[in-house]
């Protein structure tokens, strides 16, 4: 049985829901809290009936007994020494004292039943979350450019739980869990894991892996899944662009070609270099953009507007601002433009 057929409370462990971190010393502060309000409930409830309960001593119940009997009672310790006697006495044991032991005992021994009850509450959003997900982003590979790709994703203001990792090294995930996001464990050239990580429903689908044959495999899997989803592969030669557009991404990029433009830039302009990633930061200074035209610059020249234009998507294709085709705007073209992130006062 593949992994998109199995239950899921059989995915615990393989798909991992992202938690709110809490404090180790909040959650045992909480917990000691928890059984203190316990016990001086006990208290309170036991001196208040105190002519209810007999002391072996004969001299009454007073509230230092009444603490000790309540210390004794609620850890299921039970001297006898002090019993209550009276038919009130032992109806409010009954009714109030031992849901308080139980529940004291629940507070003290929390950690084990979280970790006992932490499976059921993954299975139950996990059951949830693959119920609802769709429209959400992919990114398989979670090494130095699939956490750029994250990055440059959460700068623009996507949602981590509409983000999805699938990698097989643990550490990765962990890292990506740590984030807010949502991660697979496995590896995405499977049919199976992808399956699991949403990705017929996908938006779009980041392959980054750190090998060009396994982002050719995993992008022609991906491509099976979703037809209509936007693929985006990284090839590390260039040589391999042409396979990864063969099995099916809509955009490639040369990793190692990339990286070698900007270092030979550097050596004699580093000012454009440091212009260049500043563009491709998405949450601050200046970033690549797109967005839809308005009705008021139909028919007008994108060279001409307020914003710095750089090219012109029309069905799908991108022309560049000196282009012919983007010498005047259509009704339902985008315009890729600069835009200003960084507030006024912060640069």
């Amino acid at each position: 049985m593949s992994l998109s057929d199995e239950a899921s409370h059989s995915l615990v462990g393989v798909i991992r829901m992202p938690d709110k971190v809490e404090s180790p010393v909040r959650a045992i502060l909480k917990r000691v809290i928890g059984a203190m309000g316990a016990l001086l409930l006990a208290v309170m409830i036991v001196y208040l009936d105190r002519d209810g309960y007999r002391d072996v001593n004969e001299d009454g119940v007073s509230l230092l007994d009444a603490f000790y009997y309540a210390t004794v009672s609620l850890s299921t310790t039970g001297y006898g020494d002090i019993t209550p006697a009276s038919s009130s006495a032992r109806l409010i044991n009954v009714l109030v004292i031992t849901p308080l032991r139980v529940l004291f005992l629940i507070v003290l021994v929390g950690t084990t039943l979280e970790v006992l009850t932490e499976r059921s509450r993954q299975a139950l959003r996990i059951q949830k979350w693959r119920r609802v997900v769709r429209d959400h982003v992919v990114v398989v590979g979670y090494g130095t450019k699939g956490r750029s790709a994250v990055a440059a994703l959460l700068g623009d203001g996507v949602d981590p739980g509409s983000i999805v990792v699938v990698d097989t090294v643990q550490e990765s995930l962990d890292a990506a869990s740590a984030k807010g996001l949502v991660v697979v464990h496995g590896s995405g050239t499977r049919n199976d894991v992808l399956k699991v990580a949403g990705a017929a429903r996908a938006r779009a689908i980041v392959v980054a892996p750190n090998r060009d044959d396994t982002a050719v495999l995993v992008t022609l899997t991906a491509r099976e899944l979703a037809p209509k989803a936007q693929i985006v592969a990284s090839v590390r030669e260039r040589e391999n662009e042409h396979l990864l557009k063969q099995s099916g991404a809509d955009s490639v990029v040369v990793s190692s070609e990339t990286a070698g433009r900007l270092l030979g830039m550097a050596t004699a302009t580093p000012s454009v270099v440091a212009m260049v990633e500043d563009l491709l930061t998405p949450d601050a200074g200046l970033a690549i953009a797109e967005r839809d035209v308005e009705k008021n610059e139909i028919g007008g020249s994108p060279r001409h507007l307020p914003d710095i234009v750089l090219g012109v998507v029309r069905d799908g294709t991108l022309y560049r601002v000196d282009a012919p085709e983007a010498d005047a705007i259509e009704p339902g073209d985008r315009l890729l433009y600069v835009k200003k992130v960084t507030p006024p006062g912060e640069e």
